[in-house]
């Protein structure tokens, strides 16, 4: 956690006190503070050490993204973003995912139109390790045709999950992303094309690295707990002797534009659409122009929060649309304006898209108010101090400044020119960017309304599509994995930190109100989540969602604001608040700045005592939701998990779906809400838990502030009797969805409850099943076999008992490969001896992702808010990591003997059955099939 003192306690008691007036301008955003050398062979380090944190992070940005794809290749940077991650000469296949999860950290990298970067966070005493692990993957990479075959078909798998399988990812990936530009480096998407990526062979790969991966075309951040010198010795040892190769880096002439003086119109046809959308763009500016402040300015007013302007006209009073956005995207070289509206169910689509031209041409013709302007610039800065909470999250801000505008303090920069948008020139850029006759209309409608004739790719942009760079030809030998013996060894780990527990501070109120207290940062803000008894469980059998579709209709409405009025209250004083229900407890959770606290804690107390549950507030509730929950059952990974529910649980608490049904949500009334409000809302069956800067008696005097009127009734307090219900007979079912884009297969078993002993070595099972990258099933469903692009294992947590269940998406037609795979991996962990080192490796993973978890302020509230819920004592922060570390060999065999036998298991796979029945069949003779439009999910049964 950062611990720089922004605020002395005077003066944050005085802004407190002050209100949230010019908050945008009380609330100091901590600048980036970094050191910066460049070595001889060229490699940029920044570094950014911070002795209070729990742990580091070491990130490279490589100079080469999207746009950099070669000639007919594209999605080509984030294919090798894959391969490199793989395998050195002396790291073998998948050993970085090992060595860092084994160290309980966490790894990942991404690719964008500018840029490809590689991150770990780890413990402080694996540094020396990363930087090693980052060097061997500059100079010393193994790219061999099993690497480039499995990672080509991973990244194939990720755009079906990623792209064909939500029901909007063609249009933004594939309809919007081609209109956006024209003549321009970003036309192509960046994650490519089945038939790019199908044409790309292993000398491209090879190319590639040696035209791009080294170390003047790369930047190194390191940010964290470290000591400096130690560090500069390091990278001297690691990075230093790299050289570059002696060919300059490819160099592509960029075409250019034609400026866009015509406006243009596209309609696209896809399958699985369920609510048709609108969207339009306009070009806008690279990241570095100087309209960049009043164009995030004028986004924010447009489509950031309950307030924008967007929502309140399309969504919330005219109740036209489910959800409208504009989106202003700043690259390197050029950027976009982007609008979505997805039209709601049953309006009309004109009269959607004329509601968004109307708020468009009134961003153009008039002044926003100062009010509006205040309220952006206070959301924008308050996003900004979230984001630097942790060590990571500075190092991606300074690393984003760096790829999109080739400067370091460009975030702090930015900061500085929101605060001198003004109104004037908000309305400068509407005039200057939204222009109709540079605006390209879109359309998104289902693939059954398509005409006859009209093509698939009716979509495409009709402007020529540049002609892209050929990269030479690599003329370097190839690297090969060195004998196991030859091998260079990672350094070994330095001495670990003990990193303390949090200090947590109790009480409670004289109404029943239990306070939990968390100091977890110095910076000026908090969290705040009020947890209350009962949740989905306690939901009525022909109600699902009645719990959390409360929680968020008691923020529409309160103490005699109204939806609007506490939106604006709310977002003028960059607070969020939000409602939701889990399986045992229902949460309204706030964040804000400290100076923040005294409205926050005005709006929360009548948010919770006096919601006016208007009838108006609640139709359009339960219309938005409604057409929430149409969209959500439109993807195979939801409809999965909703089925695994009624399977495992069936009639009982646990069997329905938090979020509801369209059907359930559809039949909530006025009456419902207000007979749950009063049963379940009521002081002692809640706990107030507040996390961050606020010392516990500032936190004890926010709970009295808010919450301490509060009255119990005089009735006892409510029980949720049997949650699970009796254990079910395994099952296997298919859900024919052949507008799927992808198969979505689902197994789990039933498992302990989380207060129970087993819980914890099973816990560990669980992550050698499936967890992180090392997890079983990532390892013989994507690693080896390239089935999919992750397959994962959880343990849920409830009071009642749990489900172990392992999940991934596949292509149609290894549906049931993956099926029989998935199940041996059960019957693996129970089967295999599993030797101490590797339980040690497993526990560490878990242990180390819990300690990360902490490092927010919200992460710690979570973590806190869910040991209510699930009845655990606040020692659990404590002695979590204790039981955990407790498991051995045989305990872990034990519970897993008990618990993950196949034969107990329940089998969902939903997608195109006509692709892979038959053999499923063939293994699992007793399957069931349903058809998706038969499925009754509010039903024990389904409809079968």
């Amino acid at each position: 956690m950062l611990r720089k003192v922004m605020a002395t306690a005077g003066v944050a008691a005085l802004l407190w006190s002050a209100g949230t007036a010019a908050l945008a301008q009380a609330v100091e955003v901590p600048p980036l503070e970094f050191t910066h050398r460049e070595l001889s062979n060229g490699l940029d380090v920044y570094a950014m050490p911070d002795s209070t944190a729990g742990t580091v992070t070491v990130q490279v940005w490589y100079d080469v993204g999207g746009k950099d794809d070669p000639e007919g290749r594209s999605g080509f940077a984030h294919l090798f973003e894959h391969i490199l991650s793989r395998k050195t000469v002396n790291i073998p296949y998948g050993g970085i995912s090992t060595m860092v999860e084994d160290s309980g950290g966490t790894r990942n990298a991404s690719t964008g139109q500018d840029f490809t970067n590689y991150y770990e966070t780890v413990p402080p005493q694996y540094l020396e390790t990363m930087l090693w692990t980052h060097a061997e993957r500059m100079a010393r990479p193994v790219v061999d045709q099993a690497v480039f075959d499995a990672e080509r078909s991973i990244v194939q798998e990720e755009l079906r999950q990623r792209v064909y399988a939500p029901p909007y990812g063609r249009l933004q990936r594939f309809v919007i992303g081609d209109n956006a530009y024209d003549e321009s480096i970003y036309r192509r998407s960046v994650i490519g094309s089945l038939e790019e990526l199908n044409a790309a062979q292993i000398d491209d790969a090879r190319a590639f690295h040696e035209a791009y991966y080294r170390p003047a075309n790369a930047t190194l951040i390191v940010s964290g707990a470290f000591d400096q010198a130690q560090l500069d010795r390091w990278v001297d040892q690691y990075f230093g002797d790299i050289r570059n190769p002696d060919r300059p880096t490819p160099v592509f002439e960029r075409p250019v534009p034609t400026p866009r003086t015509q406006p243009r119109e596209v309609v696209a046809y896809a399958p699985n659409v369920p609510l048709p959308a609108v969207a339009a763009i306009w070009p806008g500016v690279p990241a570095n122009h100087p309209d960049t402040a009043a164009l995030e300015v004028m986004q924010a007013i447009l489509s950031r929060g309950q307030s924008s302007r967007l929502y309140q006209s399309l969504v919330y009073e005219r109740q036209l649309a489910s959800s409208a956005s504009l989106f202003a995207g700043f690259n390197e070289e050029a950027g976009t304006l982007t609008a979505t509206v997805i039209v709601a169910q049953g309006q009309d689509i004109d009269a959607a898209e004329g509601a968004l031209d109307a708020e468009l041409e009134r961003m153009r013709a008039t002044l926003v108010t100062d009010a509006e302007l205040a309220e952006a610039k206070t959301e924008i800065v308050t996003s900004q101090l979230r984001q630097r909470e942790t060590a990571s999250g500075r190092a991606f801000i300074l690393g984003q400044g760096l790829v999109s505008e080739n400067d370091p303090r460009a975030a702090d920069q930015n900061l500085a020119a929101v605060q001198a948008v003004t109104a004037a020139d908000v309305q400068r850029v509407a005039r200057q960017y939204l222009n109709d006759q540079a605006r390209v209309s879109i359309r998104y409608l289902d693939e059954s309304q398509r005409p006859e004739g009209v093509p698939e790719d009716s979509w495409r942009n009709p402007a020529p599509m540049p002609t892209f760079l050929t990269v030479p030809p690599a003329v370097l030998p190839p690297n090969e994995l060195r004998p196991e013996g030859e091998r260079d060894a990672p350094p070994a780990p330095g001495t670990p930190r003990e990193i303390p527990a949090p200090a947590i501070a109790e009480r409670t109120l004289s109404n029943g109100l239990r306070v939990i207290a968390a100091t977890s940062t110095d910076l000026p803000i908090a969290s705040v989540q009020l947890v209350i008894g009962g949740g989905a469980a306690s939901d009525p059998a022909d109600r699902a969602g009645l719990s959390e579709f409360t929680a968020g209709l008691a923020t529409q409405g309160a103490g005699g604001r109204s939806a609007v009025e506490i939106a604006r209250t709310l977002e003028a004083a960059g607070a969020q608040i939000g409602g939701g229900a889990g399986s045992d407890g229902t949460v309204l959770s706030a964040s804000m700045p400290i100076a923040s606290a005294s409205t926050v804690a005005e709006v929360l107390g009548d948010v919770v005592t006096e919601p006016t549950f208007a009838e108006a507030e609640l139709n359009r509730s339960r219309t938005r939701t409604v057409n929430a929950l149409r969209v959500n059952f439109r993807q195979p990974g939801p409809i999965a998990s909703a089925v695994l529910d009624r399977l495992a649980y069936g009639t009982s608490p646990y069997g329905q779906t938090a979020s509801g049904t369209p059907e359930s949500v559809g039949a909530i009334t006025r009456e419902d809400v207000e007979a749950y409000h009063e049963r379940w809302w009521r002081p002692d069956n809640a706990t107030l838990v507040v996390t961050g800067g606020m010392t516990p008696e500032q936190a004890f005097a926010f709970a009295e502030e808010a919450l301490g009127d509060w009255r119990a009734p005089a009735e006892p307090t409510p029980q949720v009797g049997q949650r699970a219900g009796e254990v079910l007979p395994p099952r296997v079912i298919v859900v024919d969805m052949p507008s799927a884009g992808q198969a979505a297969v689902t197994a789990a078993v039933p498992a302990p409850s989380r207060s129970e002993a087993a819980w914890y070595p099973l816990s560990v099972a669980t992550a050698v099943l499936g967890a992180g990258q090392n997890g079983h099933l990532f390892q013989e469903v994507r690693a080896k076999r390239g089935l999919s692009y992750g397959a994962y294992a959880d343990l849920a947590q409830r009071r009642d008992r749990a489900l172990l269940t392992a999940s991934t998406q596949t292509k149609h037609e290894s549906a049931a490969e993956v099926v029989d795979i998935v199940l041996a991996q059960f019957q693996r962990v129970i089967d295999e001896p599993i030797s101490e080192q590797a339980v040690d490796a497993r526990e560490t993973f878990l242990t180390g992702g819990f300690s990360r978890s902490l490092e927010t302020t919200g992460g710690l509230g979570g973590f806190l808010a869910n040991t209510v819920q699930l009845g655990l004592p606040l020692s659990e922060v404590q002695a979590y990591p204790q039981r955990v570390r407790a498991t051995t060999p045989e305990s872990l065999r034990a519970v897993a003997a008990e618990t993950m036998s196949p034969d107990r298991a329940y089998v969902v796979v939903v997608g195109d059955a006509a692709q892979f029945l038959e053999p499923l069949r063939a293994a699992h003779p007793q399957v069931e099939v349903i058809s998706i439009d038969d499925i009754d999910l509010n039903s024990p049964t389904l409809g079968l």
